[in-house]
């Protein structure tokens, strides 16, 4: 089956109106309503009146005139005119050229302009004319050269290639760009782009508000600015220069490859992203986001929520509060944040003497700075009360002998990942609630889990006591001195000849080369790996085979040691005796796991992914998993193979270029470009695992239908069959419905978020595991349209 079909579809919540004959430019005299549009001469953009509707009500009501991406079957928009001022009736509806040369929006049944350009113009004989670049152009009729007025100078949210942003010192105008409110309302958001008022060569993201950054692009060099290292190197897409000179300050950027269609916009998150326009996938990717990370942006989550960069989605609610506007969260703008369950008593009562508030406490977070300190407070009770006697006082903080208190709305809160020795890092905020709403919190507050931290423990330090005793009891197989670093042995390739019975014992071909079983010392089981495509130097395979060894977990195959013999790398890992998941899943006559064991599997192997990517040193991306590289020990415990392979990324960046592969089947959908990937991939390929987990087949075209007549691609037919609450259809029926159908549900709602087709829908490794561990609960996912696309129409719900 092809990989992915291409995919045409427009966004569900925005339409376009149908169009007329096609030209770049309105005359005087001319006038044009909902049905009309201009078309740049390349035929790259589009102006016009669209509509925007919402995704959950499904209300069509406000018009707005705007440029598009012509080119892109995904209507995706580039500049609104009237944004803060929709329009609600297209009846009598035009735009044309007014008697004084501006461009208006006209309600001719009112005679009243709705939008104008406000140019000051002293001849009314002007044309308007959509360029190439996209720009908006009112310009005079005689001489085309004039500028009257241009849509590069009145940006809203996206910084098109061409187009200057920063000041203009002849005019004053100073061209920044500022995000929607929402996702289907263009309306002036919370942030904003700009030059740096202050002189200093840089620009600033900070809220529409406040001139206080959370994020800046550093002072420019002369090249580049340092805090985007993606506008250097060989893989750049557009060169930017900075002006400063007696015209203007300003940046602008081109296109290395002018027929590229890229977006650059600053979006509801407050990120700045990069997209570009894919033909194979016909979507936009994401090459590029600043800041990295989401809590970074001030307020991003709102009063009253906690922001969290390794969950999905980032914000929550405090305990005790509640999501203040749902709508709006649902619309990605949460600057409503959270509202109270239980009013304060302080507050109610108007009393600071007898207040029966409590203070709950949320431990590992990062507290906002610049918090007033009450310096006559010297102890935690003496912090606690002082934040008592004052009825505006939400928190308080007692860390290093100093005490904290904020007062009113509480924001900025930020989860830290608090384990082993980053517990040092977190801090405690005693949040002030209600005594109704501590009561009840108390009562559920469930103890942390630590079995599988233990049990990691426990399991890394016998597995190194038993390779230290094969190590002492070696009558000559491995020589003296010959341990490297992190305890992996280094082999003399005579000693794995020896061991493995001169490679005939043959136990498959993983990615990089043949894998056999031997026997160290004939008694510790052994799988090496002869690796057929390693060209490394020595230098650079000890040390990737170093920082390789010093990777452990419960849920990863451990390296035991390697060989290093002028043109020969082998390595070598503990041998699993229960060999491979698709051995179980898909062979036959093979041992049928019953459903606790393929649950506990599936955490496993969600453990060691989140430990891969969240908890190493460097964030490790697997880049193939799939059944064949999850291997079974002798309990059935799952370890995941193969990982040392990966691209290994420094947590300072997200993404690389990357040529590399995985297996078809497993691909996530922005592999198809081959570039730009994150763990999200993983996270896609695990849910192709889920799936086959829970059905014990390949997720391939095969009769999924009652009467067996119908084809269907089992992904697709899953996420339908959940929808329609028909789970139990969907497990192995191998097990003859031996199974936890609760399990079942929760196991496949996670597959399907998994699978989406966008990397920001689906969850991240850590938040899978604590889904499956029950701790996090998860909404009903949709059905992912590209998957959808590639079953065609062959599913009937």
């Amino acid at each position: 089956m092809p990989l992915l079909l291409i995919v045409f579809t427009l966004l569900l919540y925005l339409r376009i109106p149908a169009s007329s004959a096609a030209t770049d430019t309105l005359l005087a005299g001319q006038a044009f309503g909902v049905n009309h549009k201009l078309i740049s001469k390349n035929g790259r953009y589009a102006l016009g009146f669209f509509q925007t509707s919402s995704k959950s009500t499904g209300n069509t009501n406000n018009w707005y005139l705007g440029i598009w991406f012509n080119t892109v079957p995904k209507f995706t928009y580039a500049w609104v005119a009237n944004r803060d001022k929709p329009i609600k009736n297209t009846t009598s509806l035009e735009l044309t050229i007014s008697q004084d040369g501006n461009l208006v929006i006209l309600n001719r049944s009112t005679k009243s302009i709705i939008w104008t350009t406000q140019a000051n113009i002293k001849r009314n004989s002007t044309t308007v004319v959509l360029s190439s670049d996209g720009n908006l152009i009112l310009g005079s009729s005689s001489n085309s050269s004039e500028v009257l007025w241009q849509s590069f100078d009145h940006p809203t949210d996206t910084f098109f290639p061409g187009a200057k942003l920063g000041l203009d010192k002849v005019t004053g105008l100073n061209r920044r760009i500022v995000s929607w409110k929402n996702l289907i309302d263009p309306a002036t958001g919370v942030y904003c782009e700009k030059l740096d008022p202050s002189g200093v060569d840089q620009f600033l993201f900070t809220p529409l508000n406040s001139s206080i950054p959370y994020w800046s692009t550093g002072v420019w060099n002369g090249k580049y600015f340092p805090s985007i290292p993606e506008m250097t190197g060989s893989n750049q897409i557009f060169t930017s220069t900075f002006v400063d000179n007696d015209q203007g300050k300003y940046l602008t950027f081109n296109l290395v490859d002018e027929t590229m269609v890229t977006r650059n916009v600053i979006d509801v998150s407050g990120q700045t992203k990069q997209f570009i326009w894919l033909e194979g996938s016909q979507d936009w990717t994401m090459i590029y986001a600043q800041p990295k990370a989401p809590c970074d942006v001030y307020a991003i989550c709102g009063p009253f929520t906690i922001c969290n960069d390794n969950m999905f989605p980032h914000c929550t609610c405090m305990e005790g509060f509640i999501i203040a506007s749902p709508e709006d969260w649902e619309l990605e703008d949460r600057t409503s944040g959270c509202s109270r369950n239980t009013p304060l008593d302080c507050i109610s009562n108007k009393s600071t003497t007898h207040t029966t508030d409590k203070f709950y406490s949320l431990p590992c977070i990062k507290l906002p700075q610049k918090a007033p300190e009450v310096e006559a407070a010297a102890s935690a009770s003496e912090c606690a009360q002082a934040c008592l006697s004052n009825c505006s006082c939400t928190a308080y903080s007692f860390n290093n002998d100093r005490c904290c208190t904020w007062h009113d709305e509480l924001l900025n809160i930020r989860a830290l990942q608090c384990s082993g020795t980053t517990n040092s890092t977190g801090e405690t905020l005693y949040l002030r609630v209600s005594a109704k709403d501590f009561n009840r919190l108390k009562n559920n507050r469930k103890d942390i889990i630590i079995g599988v931290a233990i049990g990691a423990g426990l399991s890394a330090f016998i597995l190194l006591i038993m390779i230290l005793r094969n190590k002492r009891k070696s009558s000559g197989h491995i020589p003296d001195g010959v341990q490297g670093c992190n305890g992996i042995i280094a082999f003399g390739f005579s000693d794995l000849q020896r061991a493995t019975n001169k490679f005939t014992n043959k136990l498959g071909a993983g990615s990089f080369g043949a894998v056999f079983k031997g026997f160290i010392d004939d008694s510790f089981a052994v799988a090496v790996k002869r690796l057929d495509s390693a060209y490394q130097g020595e230098k650079q395979f000890r040390a990737e085979v170093s920082s390789i060894g010093a990777i452990q977990h419960i849920n990863l195959v451990k390296l035991v040691g390697f060989c290093c013999e002028g043109s020969k790398r082998l390595l070598v890992y503990e041998y699993m005796s229960n060999s491979s998941l698709d051995a179980h899943l898909f062979r036959v006559n093979s041992t049928t796991l019953n459903w606790t064991a393929r649950y506990q599997i599936a955490l496993g192997v969600a453990r060691g992914l989140a430990y891969l990517h969240e908890s190493c040193r460097d964030c490790i991306i697997h880049c193939d998993i799939k059944p064949e590289n999850i291997l079974l020990d002798g309990s059935f415990i799952p370890k995941i193979a193969d990982f040392g392979m990966a691209k290994l990324l420094g947590r300072e960046f997200s993404r690389v270029l990357t040529t590399m592969r995985g297996t078809v089947g497993y691909l996530a959908p922005e592999w198809i470009a081959g570039v730009a990937i994150t763990p999200k991939v993983d996270v896609y390929s695990y849910g192709m695992v889920l799936l086959e987990i829970i059905s014990g087949r390949k997720n391939s075209y095969a009769p999924c239908s009652s009467s067996g007549n119908l084809d269907v691609y089992f992904p697709v037919h899953a996420a339908h069959k959940l929808l329609e609450g028909e789970v139990g259809n969907l497990v192995d029926q191998m097990l003859h419905a031996d199974v936890n159908l609760d399990e079942a549900e929760l196991a496949c709602k996670v597959a399907c978020w998994c699978i989406q087709d966008e990397e920001f829908h689906r969850p991240t490794m850590g938040e899978v595991v604590q889904i499956l561990e029950g701790r996090v609960e998860i909404g009903m996912p949709p059905v992912p349209r590209l998957l959808k696309a590639m079953a065609g129409s062959s599913h009937s719900p």
